[in-house]
């Protein structure tokens, strides 16, 4: 891992430009600037091209002798297969609307790190190869030739862009920074450059079922322990079906909620749930990952993790498909299932078995978000719920940028929040960082390295500053969110930004406040805390079961 300054080194940030020329600006490769380069096993797995050892601090990336060639060309096909590149490259007047929205600019005063310099490393690229002026003018035309230098400056910086999309929602004229990067990212990945986080990810879920690397056997007996601890908690244990064929629904989660705290407690919550329901589902060892890191590799990867989806909803014989807490899985479901692999005819017509709610915005997907599906829950009245047992909880909530600017996941969140917690224990952060304006975690798109840390804490310092707010106006303690990357990353940016706030699930705070009818009573919560007004209770409780 890589040496972390302390906070107010890290939060001394200079926004003086250098002194030198953008293009003549090379990027240093410096401990915790950087993720690491992906390791030949991954790449082979995937059947990616040019699986090889090499380093990023090495002069020598061992490059394919027709490197440049195979960019170039990707490049051009690129530009033809999608129609949005090509305007993504051509309408930017570089305004500069977007300069000061991105988290990692704000983070670290470094220019490129603008969205629209960030793209023009891309677009120097199109104007030298694609249109007329750069081809005759070159630099005068803002144009520059494709080297050595460059990939390792693409490198560079298209890999300290989350993907968040924050600046499309200020762009006067919708450029998807995303979508350049990504297929920025796609490029690099046709000869040969990828980050091991991001890479093994990949390669883990592709071959054996998970992000995490879990196998089937593993997962359910994760999900097991998870029921045992439900028990010890409430009295209840919830059944878990795994892999049973004819329910009406399966269940998908990212892997962040049964693998690592606190998405486990979240776990918990959706198992409580259902339980609570005698919900018909089923969940599929095969289909354990509802994350898909492919896609923050190309578009083709994203595809071939999201096919198993459907792969397994057809052979366990399901309705339609149930999904969790989780940001990217939300963004490829949202905006590319159909694209890729749908739509999905031989499913039905998402309908409530409980409230009978049809979930039109499902009609071609056939997939419904957990909130969406409890939001409707609590609205018809179906779940007795105490929200005095969250009342040691003040909450914040966190739009995770993927379910809120990619799918408009808003309001159900909130709606959960108000009748889980106590009046006066939910508190919004300041208006132009939350819903499409929220600020990213700083460690979206496969930015969990431990060697990134300083860089994730830097681009997460916009986020935690806002959460310092409201800590210290309102003496907010938890941030909730439907996001398992976000619930992996939050709480060593909140450890080392804001000291003293946890983070939660929204479905860990229903799974508290869920009153089942023959459950013992109640004295902690899902962690073995105690709840408010019962700390002698608790205390007695807990030596009994520890």
């Amino acid at each position: 891992m890589a040496a972390i300054p302390k906070p107010e080194e890290l939060a001394n940030i200079s926004f003086r430009p250098p002194g030198r020329k953008w293009m003549d600006t090379k990027p240093e490769f410096k401990e915790g600037t950087h993720c690491h380069a992906a390791a030949p096993k991954w790449l082979e797995w995937l059947d990616y091209p040019f699986p090889r050892s090499w380093s990023t601090y090495d002069e020598d990336w061992k490059l394919p002798k027709n490197w440049k060639e195979i960019f170039l060309v990707g490049f051009n096909d690129r530009l033809n297969k999608y129609r949005s590149l090509r305007l993504f490259m051509d309408i930017c007047v570089r305004c500069g609307a977007c300069a000061d929205k991105c988290q990692f600019f704000l983070g670290t005063g470094d220019p490129k790190n603008m969205p629209v310099l960030r793209a023009e490393l891309m677009r120097s690229l199109y104007r030298r190869y694609h249109t007329t002026a750069g081809k005759i003018l070159g630099r005068l035309a803002g144009a520059r030739e494709l080297t050595e230098d460059v990939v390792k400056e693409l490198y560079y910086y298209l890999y300290q862009c989350s993907e968040c999309r924050r600046c499309s929602a200020f762009c006067p004229y919708g450029i998807d920074m995303a979508d350049i990067t990504i297929l920025g990212r796609e490029l690099l990945s046709s000869i040969g450059l990828g980050i091991e986080w991001a890479m093994a990810s990949v390669g883990s879920c592709f071959k054996i079922g998970s992000h995490i690397g879990s196998p089937p056997h593993a997962f359910k007996d994760m999900l097991e322990f998870f029921a045992d601890e439900c028990e010890v908690v409430t009295g209840i244990r919830p059944r878990v079906p795994v892999n049973e064929k004819g329910h009406e629904i399966l269940f998908i989660m990212p892997s962040g909620d049964y693998f690592a705290d606190p998405g486990t407690f979240n776990c918990m919550g959706y198992l409580l749930l259902f339980e609570y329901l005698d919900l018909d589902y089923t969940i599929s060892t095969f289909a354990a990952e509802g994350g898909n890191f492919g896609y923050f590799i190309s578009h083709e990867m994203g595809k071939r993790l999201n096919a198993k989806f459907y792969a397994e909803a057809k052979r366990l014989g399901v309705k339609w498909i149930l999904g969790g807490e989780c940001g990217h899985m939300w963004r490829v479901i949202n905006q590319y299932m159909d694209t890729w692999n749908g739509p999905a005819d031989f499913l039905e017509e998402p309908v409530s078995p409980i409230t009978g709610t049809k979930f039109e915005n499902a009609k071609s997907t056939k997939m419904v978000h957990i909130c969406e599906f409890t939001a409707d829950l609590i609205k018809h009245g179906k779940l007795n719920l105490d929200p005095s047992r969250n009342a040691h909880i003040v909450l914040t909530f966190h739009d995770s940028c993927n379910p809120a600017r990619a799918m408009g996941l808003l309001e159900e969140p909130r709606y959960i929040i108000k009748n889980v917690l106590p009046p006066g224990h939910f508190y919004e952060m300041p208006e132009n960082t939350i819903r499409e304006k929220n600020f990213c975690c700083g460690s979206g798109s496969g930015f969990n390295a431990d060697e990134y840390l300083p860089i994730r804490l830097r681009g997460g310092f916009p986020r935690a500053s806002a959460v310092r707010y409201v800590h210290e106006k309102y003496g907010v303690n938890h941030v909730g969110m439907i996001c398992a990357i976000d619930r992996a990353v939050f709480p060593p940016l909140m450890d080392y930004w804001v000291p003293g706030v946890d983070i939660t699930g929204i479905h860990e705070l229903v799974g508290n406040a869920l009153v089942f009818p023959g459950e013992r009573e109640r004295v902690v919560d899902l962690r073995k805390r105690p709840l408010k007004g019962k700390e002698k209770e608790a205390e007695k409780f807990l030596e009994e079961v520890m």
